[in-house]
């Protein structure tokens, strides 16, 4: 649908990345469990490949947006799911199910080729 430029997706990858970070404290789930770190290292894992991301507010950018947007859908797929996957879904599920159905909106609404990629001609390696 492509409703979501990567200057936007990137701005929302940061936010959506440290409050996943702190999801367990702010919605009282941080037991120390799975139901807490599966959150933990789903936020620290897209703020890292979001540094690495070869889009506006990327530093390093290493990975291409297409590359970024797959990492993001596995992510979000992993934490809709993770609920049942590590069987916590009797203590909690209604975050984690959220937070994974929203990410996987946003995925199929972004523009999955940065302005980055495009001034520096890289869709032809893609």
């Amino acid at each position: 649908m492509n409703l979501i430029n990567t200057r936007v997706h990137g701005i929302l990858d940061y936010l959506v990345g440290f409050m996943l970070i702190a999801s367990p404290w702010i919605f009282g789930f941080g037991r120390g469990g799975a139901e807490t770190w599966v959150p933990v290292a789903q936020g620290a894992a897209a703020v890292l490949y979001s540094l690495l991301t070869n889009y506006e507010l990327g530093l390093v950018r290493l990975i291409s947006m297409r590359i970024h947007l797959v990492l993001d859908l596995l992510g979000a797929v992993l934490l809709a799911f993770s609920p049942w996957i590590f069987g916590f879904s009797d203590l909690i599920w209604a975050p984690h199910l959220i937070m994974g159905v929203l990410e996987m909106i946003v995925v199929a609404m972004s523009v999955s080729v940065s302005g980055t990629e495009v001034k520096r001609g890289e869709l032809s390696r893609s």
